[in-house]
């Protein structure tokens, strides 16, 4: 898995930048608490770095979801809609939000490796 991280919490594995896989960070999860709902956009709206794709909704507050980079949306978590839990129990992989086709791949250079993301968010 190709992980990176952006500053506002979110995460895109690159490994297919046709339909690379969005979400929110671990950090992202724990801040907010348990996930009870989910807003996700159509397939085929496109967006640029830094929109608003979605927004979560938890126990303690409702955030907005923004996109780690700019792309056109190829695919939806419908598991997530129907269980926004996923997002608590494996924002990392069930918990995805949405799959991207990348339309500018140079922007995935100013977003954080694992360890820069870590200790950025130790510091939040």
């Amino acid at each position: 898995m190709g992980l990176k991280f952006s500053k506002d919490h979110t995460w895109v594995d690159d490994s297919n930048v046709q339909a690379a896989t969005v979400g929110i960070t671990v950090h992202a999860q724990e801040t907010l608490g348990d996930v009870v709902f989910v807003d996700l956009p159509a397939i085929g709206q496109r967006f640029q770095q830094g929109d608003v794709v979605g927004v979560v909704e938890s126990v303690k507050a409702a955030a907005d979801v923004l996109l780690p980079v700019a792309g056109e949306i190829v695919a939806v978590n419908e598991a997530l809609r129907d269980d926004p839990s996923l997002a608590n129990t494996d924002p990392l992989g069930a918990g995805w939000f949405v799959r991207i086709a990348i339309s500018a791949p140079e922007q995935l250079d100013g977003l954080l490796q694992a360890q820069a993301y870590s200790d950025f968010s130790a510091n939040a």
